[in-house]
């Protein structure tokens, strides 16, 4: 009885504590709520929350939620920006190596303006008459180590300090399975691109990182040193990127560790703003200069990637060229959409400056083809490629290779939270903080860096047998129709029709041809 008195009085005891409890968290609530109605009443930054205290701040957190909540409830298959989940789910899957097929019939609609259609075959190719993509040299008789490879779809550059080191030791690692090349960006070589043993392409950026004296000019001792690196295949000199053109990288100080710093030479914990452009190439004379020289000090191709804004520089080149000697050509052009990617930039510029890849691809190879100088140069295209069909495009436009940096974010895990310009990206891909670090396993995102890489490889060769030819290389414009602003489907050769080399010319098509 005793004890049942007491555990009656321990009950009482409770609820008379978890009442006071309850009374005390209340008053709190209601404390928090009297400081937030005053304090929206008598701010005047925002009208919403002046007007409509308290309730008002809904507003921003259901928009700052929107962000997150977009892409998974409202948004259709096909609606998306920057990529849409038919995009997306295509290249997980294909990263993750499972099936990617779908039924029942396409969402796709065969009558948006600018859409391509692939033209099938009667007879398509035989999977016994079936070949490898072959194999592009770049340099060939003007670098001393020019750079053969098959491969047709290969990583753009991304800097070390732009994504972490899970995420370069996983491209570096899947690159190297799959036997593609990595664009080290312009953030320098670390020792994470040299891990997986893959080819590098190094990218000299206007600040040049990696490459720099103490006082910021290009350091020939240090490029001799990496072309002295056998998995430094070319070197690229960055003059503009898809997203920012006539803007230079942005790195936020929050994301430059004490080894990104050592790596750039720059200074720890400060903003990392290189500048717009190269201060010691301001014309056509001196980008040649600059390419010849570097070319000259590494032995090995260079060339240069750009996004086409004004194509007034485009002709002086070739002009140029001609005038001083195809020795004086880039090996190779990377050409970026207006639609590229990048971790930080304005948003005006991202909007609205510089010609996206489907009207800039066709511009410089019709170019240089019409100056004799489509054999000499090579062509990279760059910039939301990142479908098998968008891959068969570019080849069929005159591309030598494509490279992605997104599809490689994919198949590392990106979903595609929009957070590359802060140090909280979710899945470990942008952040230097250890703890979202963690959910990156190198090993297992190196696997669908390879996965990504061979299915893309196989599915471009599935368009192209359905083409009637062997292998994708062999891909040309009339195996295409370009859906136009009525709807209806043009013959891209009709569209773009491929120039023909200018006869003052012809000299120097058979010079290139026969260095290629």
């Amino acid at each position: 009885m005793e004890n049942t008195d007491q555990i009656q009085a321990f009950a009482y005891r409770v609820l008379e504590i978890s009442a006071l409890l309850f009374v005390f968290l209340l008053g709190i609530g209601l404390l928090v709520l009297v400081y937030l109605y005053l304090a929206d009443v008598n701010q005047t930054a925002q009208a919403i929350r002046r007007n409509y205290p308290v309730v008002g701040r809904f507003r921003y957190f259901f928009e700052h939620l929107g962000e997150f909540f977009r892409q998974y409830f409202f948004a259709l298959d096909r609606e998306e920006l920057p990529f849409n989940r038919a995009q997306r789910n295509w290249v997980y899957r294909a990263a993750k190596n499972i099936d990617s097929t779908v039924a029942f019939g396409s969402t796709r609609p065969l009558d948006r303006p600018g859409d391509v259609i692939f033209l099938n075959c009667l007879f398509p190719t035989l999977s016994e008459d079936a070949v490898p993509p072959s194999a592009v040299t770049i340099g060939e008789g003007y670098a001393r180590n020019p750079y053969t490879t098959d491969s047709l779809f290969n990583i753009s550059g991304m800097s070390f300090g732009a994504i972490s080191a899970p995420a370069v030791r996983a491209l570096s690692n899947g690159a190297a399975k799959a036997g593609i090349w990595m664009n080290t960006g312009e953030g320098g070589l670390s020792s994470y691109h040299l891990e997986g043993g893959c080819d590098l392409v190094f990218q000299i950026g206007t600040a040049r990182y990696g490459v720099r004296t103490p006082n910021g000019e290009l350091s020939e001792a240090r490029l001799r040193e990496l072309a002295d690196l056998e998995q430094v295949r070319m070197f690229e000199i960055k003059m503009s990127q898809g997203a920012k053109p006539g803007k230079g990288g942005i790195l936020p100080g929050g994301k430059i560790t004490p080894e990104i710093a050592t790596i750039r030479g720059i200074s720890q914990g400060q903003d990392s703003i290189s500048p717009n452009g190269h201060p010691d190439i301001r014309n056509i004379g001196d980008l040649l200069d600059r390419i010849t020289w570097i070319r000259e000090v590494t032995g090995k191709p260079v060339g240069f990637k750009t996004v086409v804004g004004n194509i007034g520089w485009l002709e002086e080149m070739c002009e140029t060229i001609h005038a001083r000697g195809l020795q004086f050509a880039p090996d190779f052009i990377t050409i970026d959409s207006a639609d590229g990617g990048t971790g930080a930039a304005p948003q005006s510029l991202m909007d609205y400056m510089g010609q996206p890849i489907r009207r800039s691809l066709p511009l410089v190879v019709d170019t240089l083809t019409a100056y004799g100088l489509r054999p000499r140069i090579r062509i990279i295209a760059s910039g939301k490629l990142v479908n098998p069909s968008e891959v068969a495009w570019a080849l069929c436009m005159g591309a030598d290779f494509v490279v992605s940096a997104r599809a490689f974010m994919f198949a590392l895990g990106c979903i595609q939270a929009l957070q590359c310009n802060k140090n909280t990206c979710p899945t470990g891909i942008t952040t230097h903080n250890p703890d979202l670090q963690r959910g990156l396993d190198p090993a297992n995102k190196a696997t669908r860096v390879y996965n990504l890489a061979r299915n893309i490889s196989y599915e471009v060769g599935v368009l192209a047998h359905s083409c009637g030819v062997r292998q994708p290389r062999e891909l040309q414009r009339h195996h295409a129709l370009l859906i136009n602003e009525l709807g209806i489907p043009m013959p891209i050769d009709q569209v773009f029709p491929a120039p023909q080399a200018r006869p003052e010319y012809a000299i120097a098509t058979d010079r290139a041809g026969a260095a290629s």
